[in-house]
């Protein structure tokens, strides 16, 4: 059998925590082979060995049948081996193509000649169904865009074994259709790919087999064709998980947030929030679906303050909270699990311990005339660890050392253990892996019973069906439906998000 990238027992250690745990990975020549695991099981690290960053304490890795040291990215490129990273590495006042020929830049007389490399660069994005503007600068372009250009950038350097870190988190659904197609398209042109996921439909999509690692040990390899998304859940996670998310019907009571003819402005002035009105009941969940840029961000940022909004009210508890300030909004009872967790909910430089009390530290018992008081601190962080099982070292790791599922717990077990009446969650399972998403859902669920008003905002269809107990349809900037999720489908409401009127969408649904 040829296998163009063989890993064989790997084993790679911080410390005296092992993420790879003797694994190995054998992928053959010209197939999509995914590697599925939970967040935090080794995956990226293995990559990331593979890729020359990280030496391994242990094992050997073949490529193209050959024993190869790669002691450094450089190495791995001149092997043919390209990443596309989770968090792109562009910079953003570059053009795309300055972007691509990044350190391997094409020159005439000493010069870079930036006319003949936007034609190299238009060359491979037509050959490969990219379609990216060479001139355009990456500051102006949407994320589904910079990963293609990410891509091109691995293409460029003459990759043949590509490997895809998590490349669907931050992508809308088309996007993520695209870049389906993209793959394909590679495969057909004799590429190699490897894809780090823990979607299970994008891997009954695209993937030819998959091998699954769980706390960084290799559980085994599977053909897709054999398989099916329950059996690959069980393996990831070593238990049944539950997709359909369980749950006794609301019982909601008064109304905490009123929106009342709500206007903000997006970052280039334009008017992306037109007149909203919405309002969320204790004890019910209430989701926002739409497409992406229909102006939900900044709706939620407004209502948390980050955001100015132009006219409106925006009321919990019958309080107006209209032009105050995050603390004064968060102080209002109101809790935020933001879209972006490195922007908003972390800051990934401090301890878990200290990003735990970012909304309480100035408080007893924190602190006492402004001194912090770092063992009530500690001992609060390690009984949330405890509580919302987030997997870590210690209180003390940095927030950057976790993995995107763990981070995401923190966050969530900051937010619900302030006892907010509303709880605001903005993506809250984006790039999570069936198992944290089965968790959250459950404490987005409890918050619910509680008595507590919950408002969601997720691209994902199958979430906001799941957990809502209304469906408040956004469009430009204004709901433009109210549904009951037992009464619509995934087709009504993506015509009704793709701006058709109730009547075109289907019949009549009141709520």
């Amino acid at each position: 059998m040829e296998y163009v990238i063989e890993m064989l027992n790997i084993r790679k250690e911080f410390g005296n925590f092992v993420a790879n745990d003797n694994i190995t990975l054998q992928v053959k020549k010209g197939e999509i082979h995914a590697l599925l695991g939970e967040n935090g099981a080794g995956k990226s690290t293995l990559m990331n060995v593979l890729f020359g960053l990280y030496q391994p304490e242990q094992g050997e890795i073949r490529v193209n049948g050959k024993p190869e040291k790669i002691s450094n990215p450089n190495i791995a490129n001149g092997l043919g081996i390209g990443m596309v990273h989770q968090h792109f590495m562009l910079i953003d006042k570059f053009t795309v193509t300055e972007n691509i020929i990044l350190g391997k830049e094409i020159t005439s007389g000493g010069r870079i000649d930036l006319k003949k490399a936007e034609k190299v660069v238009r060359d491979i994005s037509e050959r490969y169904g990219l379609a990216v503007d060479p001139k355009a600068k990456i500051s102006d372009i949407s994320v589904g865009m910079q990963q293609r250009v990410e891509i091109l950038k691995t293409l460029y350097r003459g990759a043949e074994i590509l490997i895809f870190d998590e490349p669907t988190a931050v992508l809308t659904p088309q996007e993520i259709e695209e870049l389906m197609q993209i793959m394909k398209t590679l495969i057909k042109e004799g590429k190699s790919i490897i894809l780090i996921t823990h979607k299970l439909k994008e891997i009954m999509e695209v993937a030819d087999r998959c091998t699954v690692i769980r706390k960084g040990k290799g559980i085994g390899t599977v053909n897709i064709s054999e398989t099916n998304p329950n059996e690959l859940a069980n393996l990831m996670v070593g238990r049944e998980v539950v997709f359909k998310t369980e749950k006794k019907p609301s019982n909601p009571k008064q109304e905490v947030l009123e929106v009342k003819d709500l206007v903000v402005k997006d970052a280039r002035g334009v008017t992306v929030v037109n007149g909203l009105d919405l309002t969320v009941r204790a004890g019910e969940i209430v989701g926002i679906a739409g497409i992406d840029g229909n102006g939900q961000s900044e709706f939620i940022e407004a209502i948390t303050g980050l955001r100015k909004a132009e006219k409106g009210s925006i009321k919990v508890n019958s309080k107006e909270l209209f032009g105050l300030t995050p603390r004064k909004i968060t102080e209002s009872g109101v809790g935020h699990i933001p879209q972006d967790r490195h922007k908003h909910g972390l800051v990934l430089n401090y301890p878990l311990a200290e990003n735990m009390v970012l909304q309480t530290y100035y408080k007893k018992p924190f602190s006492k005339n402004g001194i912090l008081n770092f063992n009530e601190i500690n001992k609060k962080a390690r009984s949330l660890i405890t509580e919302f099982d987030v997997r870590t070292p210690s209180e003390y790791a940095l927030a950057r050392a976790l993995s995107g599922g763990n981070q995401q717990k923190a966050i969530i077990g900051r937010e619900v253990d302030r006892n907010p009446d509303l709880l605001i969650a903005a993506q809250p399972t984006r790039g999570l892996d069936v198992g944290a998403i089965e968790y959250i859902h459950k404490r987005l669920i409890e918050q619910r019973d509680h008595g507590k008003a919950v408002l969601l905002v997720s691209f994902e269809l199958d979430e906001i069906m799941n957990v809502s107990d209304r469906i408040a349809v956004i469009y430009e900037g204004k709901i433009v439906a109210v549904l009951n999720p037992k009464e619509t489908t995934e087709q009504e409401l993506g015509l009704l998000m793709a701006g058709s009127s109730r009547k075109e969408a289907g019949e009549e649904t009141h709520v």
